[in-house]
């Protein structure tokens, strides 16, 4: 049976029938795939799909999101590809559409993940399993947002990167989870803004979060900085819970209850 689709970037792909040799160039992509209990078809993921950990060993690697193997891939005669505007490069993308289908994620907002979500669900033959995350991962967030709206605003720049500090900001999956669970990004001109610490306290920004991830911040740097800054207070946040957008939402929603617990 052959069915037609559209990505999330607008471009269209046919599927001969239900996959059965996925790759997934995305970390919560492949673990979302996972969690809608398709292991089995899973048969290729990058370097960074790490989760669940006790699943990886047995799918092949084909290099970083962003330094992938072609050849590796065309051997493993995939017949879908699953990939993301940012975190995949251009140029991979493009030497990969010819060798299978090719789906295109991009991920601005929560509402982007959950057609995510859906679409992958009617691609792979698993739409009660993606729609009963969806579900979980609505009324969680709504839960979230209920929570928030009797709190006052907090504002917030979420830090991703060091040498130079850079922030996500404007159009960004981690800019619209912040604002559901009742924080104002501080920056809000760009994407990802470069930014100096000792801004922030003349910004009067409440909260400067340090991520786990894609620059591994550490309680070494949270005290350098918090020496720096004295209406700001410095927190460390899990990256993942932030920005793995996927089945990792449904995990997210207690995390950012026990976040605004401590912090509102």
């Amino acid at each position: 049976m052959v069915r037609m689709f559209k990505d999330q970037m607008g471009r269209q792909l046919t599927l001969d029938g239900f996959p059965q040799r996925i790759i997934s160039l995305v970390p919560s992509i492949t673990e979302l795939l996972i969690d809608l209990g398709l292991e089995k078809q899973l048969v290729g993921r990058t370097n960074f799909c790490i989760h669940p950990k006790e699943k990886m060993q047995a799918i092949a690697k084909v290099g970083g999101t962003k330094t992938l193997n072609i050849e590796q891939i065309k051997d493993l005669a995939p017949d879908l590809i699953i990939g993301n505007k940012e975190e995949n490069t251009l140029q991979d993308i493009t030497a990969i559409e010819s060798i299978a289908p090719l789906w295109m994620s991009d991920i601005n907002t929560i509402q982007d993940a959950l057609d995510a979500i859906r679409m992958i669900g009617e691609m792979t033959n698993t739409s009660p399993e993606a729609n009963y995350l969806n579900h979980l991962i609505e009324a969680g967030f709504k839960d979230l947002k209920e929570l928030a709206s009797v709190q006052s605003t907090k504002s917030v720049c979420y830090c991703i990167w060091k040498e130079p500090y850079m922030a996500a900001a404007q159009d960004t999956f981690i800019n619209d989870v912040l604002t559901q669970i009742g924080f104002k990004n501080i920056f809000d001109s760009s994407r990802y803004p470069e930014f100096e610490p000792e801004q922030l306290d003349k910004l009067a920004c409440d909260y400067l979060f340090l991520s786990s991830e894609p620059y591994p911040f550490k309680e070494k740097h949270k005290l350098k900085l918090q020496e720096k800054l004295i209406h700001t207070q410095v927190v460390l946040v899990d990256g993942e819970m932030f920005s793995w957008y996927g089945s990792r939402m449904v995990k997210a929603v207690g995390y950012f209850f026990n976040l605004q617990k401590a912090l509102f």
